[in-house]
């Protein structure tokens, strides 16, 4: 009987990580209450989507989120875009009621090993291209959590063979609790999300989750180039791995001579050329590394790493090339919502850049990325709500300012010549115009394409 069973569930946020808790809870005998913020109108599709389900074991409460949801509460759940101090959820904890989400439940139910991937940057990659090298060993590879389907809802379907690999958020492990995953990385912690964690010491908090409930038998993989990564080794009880691109570990993956090494108790030997990699960018090597440290701390032999790091080309909206028009190359890299992971793109490319950046600010330090666009751009184009902001930092750099992306686009062209790089690399999140990065990265590939 599942532990779900006769339990009274109110999970908050509707959106696909809510809509597949509720679904599998019901299937687990659980009584659901679903509540979002928005309005029943906004969210039919949402709820015709589940209209399968019985009445009796599925409600909703809708554009609101009452505190008399607690009174009929067993256990809380928490989609990604609920914060831990809303009041709401502060007045569950008081009342002693636990705290869960869909990673969560899932993870307590894997029936097979499990391998946790965060960071502040690279998450996506990493887990893709670790993704990639399970299923070239034939082995039967599940890729969930913070992107792509959500494994609650392919968890009948797997068993003690196959491996899953979850890219897992901030938000999601600051409710992880008594669990970490069995092999677990920390790419980087660099500052991010500070408007909703607030500081940089409980972001690191909840990064930190993915380690802190690992037994002896677990495995940690950390960079050794990261002071903020290398920081959480203090949590790590089991088995440490470490990645750099500046010369040897003892125990993990690095880069030198020319090729990435893997070493261990088996002593040391050369894996491929770094020439292999298809991705750009110094943070793409580091990424590279981190899977395959990962891939063979879970038993995927040296040839399906090494072909997994052959063909993979990369992710939508990370250093993608969209097309390259009268000899200038368009560079869609929405998913830079965060000032260091722009300074990444730009550090990416020896070409002369006209920077698209911009977007909404998340309480982020944007120093360092002033100095160095003033340095590495050719052009700066602002658009969106951080225009102006980011506008009054820049010095020494020919800087224009618009009110959407698409006029950006257009400024871009008309200012490019041969030989140039129009970079997409806001720093920004997307929510000033757009739903997440993935929908402003669909519009610039469609403003891009349409370009005469």
């Amino acid at each position: 009987m599942d532990a779900l069973n006769g339990k009274r569930l109110v999970i908050l946020g509707m959106a696909r990580q809510g809509t597949s808790l509720a679904r599998f809870a019901v299937g687990a005998g659980a009584f659901v209450t679903l509540s979002d913020m928005r309005s029943p109108a906004a969210l039919a599709e949402a709820r015709a989507a589940l209209a399968d389900l019985p009445a009796e074991r599925l409600r909703f409460v809708l554009g609101e989120h009452p505190l008399s949801l607690l009174d009929a509460c067993d256990v809380l759940a928490l989609s990604g875009g609920v914060a831990i101090d809303a009041p709401l959820v502060v007045e569950a904890q008081r009342r002693g009621i636990p705290l869960t989400n869909d990673s969560l439940e899932f993870a307590r139910r894997a029936p097979a090993p499990l391998v946790g991937i965060t960071g502040s940057a690279g998450k996506t990659t990493t887990t893709s291209l670790l993704g990639c090298m399970g299923q070239k060993s034939g082995r039967r590879t599940w890729i969930g959590g913070n992107i792509g389907r959500p494994p609650l809802m392919d968890l009948a379907e797997m068993s003690a063979g196959d491996l899953i690999v979850m890219e897992l958020s901030s938000f999601q492990l600051e409710l992880w609790n008594g669990l970490s995953p069995d092999i677990a990385t920390v790419l980087n912690i660099t500052p991010n999300h500070l408007d909703r964690h607030k500081t940089m010491d409980r972001y690191t908090e909840a990064k930190a989750n993915i380690l802190r409930f690992q037994g002896p038998d677990g495995v940690a993989v950390l960079s050794a180039d990261d002071p903020g990564a290398l920081a959480t080794r203090d949590y790590v009880r089991g088995r440490l791995r470490l990645f750099s691109r500046h010369g040897p570990v003892d125990d993990g993956a690095y880069a030198a001579d020319g090729h990435i090494w893997l070493s261990g108790s088996n002593g040391r030997r050369a894996l491929c050329p770094l020439s292999a990699i298809r991705l750009r960018g110094g943070h793409n090597v580091l990424n590279v590394l981190a899977a395959a440290a990962l891939a063979e701390a879970v038993g995927v032999p040296d040839e399906a790493i090494i072909e997994g790091i052959r063909t993979f080309a990369g992710v939508p909206h990370r250093l993608e090339t969209v097309r390259e028009l009268d000899g200038v190359k368009y560079i869609n890299d929405s998913i830079a919502t965060a000032p260091e992971r722009a300074l990444a793109a730009l550090a990416a490319y020896d070409e002369p850049i006209i920077l698209l950046a911009g977007g909404r600010d998340k309480e982020m330090v944007w120093d360092e990325w002033a100095r160095h666009v003033a340095q590495r751009a050719k052009r700066v184009i602002l658009f969106g709500e951080l225009a102006a902001p980011l506008a009054a930092r820049l010095s020494g750099v020919a800087v224009s300012r618009v009110d959407t992306l698409a006029e950006a686009v257009y400024l871009a062209q008309s200012e490019a010549v041969a030989g140039d790089i129009v970079l997409l690399s806001p720093g920004g999140t997307s929510f000033d115009s757009y739903a997440d990065f993935a929908e402003r990265g669909e519009h610039f590939r469609l403003l891009v394409t349409d370009l005469a």
